[in-house]
C-alpha cells in the first residue's frame, strides 16, 4: 500500500502539471508513459518513508457516473463510462432533449499560465476512464471503476488484484480499497502536505499503523471507494467471466 500510494502521488503530480487538450498544448504523452521515465520516477520513492513534497517530472521541453461493459458471442467487447460530473451537471436541461448538460468546465485552471487554462473550443480535464486490457493484441479484460479522481487509483488496484495476486474479476472487486487524497489537481493548484490516506472497512489496523509510522497521514474515516464492473475473456473456447462491485447497484449477467 505504501508503494501504491507513493506511485499515485507521482502520477497525479504529473497529471496536474501536464494535463491539457492536446489540440492546444504539446502534451508529452509518449515520454510520460515510457519505461525510461518510470524508471527515473521510481527513484523518488523511499521504500520506508512517505513523501510530503511531490514534484512533477520535467521532460526538458520548451460523481454522477455510470460504468458498464458488455460482450457478445462473437468475442466483441465494449467498455463504456458516462458522467455529467456534478449532481445534475450544470443543472441546465435544453428544451426537448430530456437530459442535463455536464459541467466539466470546472476542470479548467483559471491560471493564465497553466497548460490547462480556460480557453474557447478547448476540451476540459476529465476523470472518466473506460478501461481495456489486451494481451498479444487480443481482448482480455474490459473494466472500469467509477469515482471521480479515484478512478486511476481504483484501476490500478483492480489490475494488481487480478494480475499480481491472481484474483478473479469478482474477487478483485470485493477486496477493501485504499484511497489517497490531496494530490495536486489540474484546476485547483499544488499540494504541499503529502495528502492523506483513507481506507475502506476490512483493512487491518496493523497496516494503517505501519503506514503512519512511515510518514503517511492516515485518516480514521471509513470510506467506500469507487464502483467497479468487469468482464474477463478467455479463448478456445470463448468464455466470459464477470465481476460486479458490491458497493454499487449493478450485476454480472449472462444471456
Amino acid at each position: 500500500m505504501h508503494l501504491l500510494v507513493e506511485a499515485k502521488k507521482l502520477a497525479y503530480e504529473d497529471r496536474a502539471r501536464y494535463y491539457a487538450d492536446p489540440d492546444f498544448a504539446d502534451v508529452p504523452v509518449d515520454w510520460l508513459i515510457s519505461k525510461d521515465y518510470a524508471a527515473e520516477r521510481v527513484k523518488r520513492i523511499d521504500p520506508m518513508v512517505a513523501s510530503r513534497r511531490v514534484i512533477a517530472g520535467d521532460p526538458g521541453l520548451g460523481s454522477d457516473t455510470i460504468y458498464m461493459t458488455c460482450a457478445d458471442g462473437e468475442g466483441n467487447m465494449i467498455s463504456f463510462i458516462q458522467s455529467i460530473y456534478s449532481t445534475f451537471g450544470s443543472t441546465i436541461c435544453p428544451d426537448g432533449v430530456g437530459f442535463a448538460m455536464q459541467n466539466r468546465g470546472q476542470g479548467f485552471s483559471l491560471d493564465p499560465e497553466h497548460a490547462n487554462r480556460l480557453e474557447p473550443h478547448k476540451r476540459p480535464f476529465h476523470t472518466i476512464i473506460p478501461a481495456f486490457v489486451t494481451e498479444a493484441g487480443r481482448p482480455l479484460l474490459s473494466f472500469g471503476v467509477m469515482g471521480g479522481a479515484f478512478q486511476p487509483q481504483g484501476h490500478v488496484q483492480m489490475l494488481m488484484n487480478m494480475f499480481d495476486f491472481g484474483m478473479s474479476p469478482q474477487q478483485a472487486g470485493d477486496q477493501p480499497r485504499v484511497e489517497h487524497r490531496g494530490s495536486s489537481e489540474p484546476a485547483t493548484g499544488q499540494s504541499m502536505d503529502g495528502g492523506m490516506v483513507h481506507f475502506e472497512r476490512g483493512l487491518r489496523e496493523e497496516t494503517k499503523l505501519r503506514l503512519a509510522q512511515m510518514g503517511h497521514q492516515v485518516s480514521g474515516q471509513v470510506i467506500a471507494a469507487g464502483g467497479y464492473q468487469a468482464i474477463w475473456r478467455t479463448d478456445d473456447p470463448l468464455i466470459y467471466f464477470g465481476g460486479s462491485d458490491p458497493r454499487k447497484d449493478g450485476a454480472a449477467l449472462g444471456y
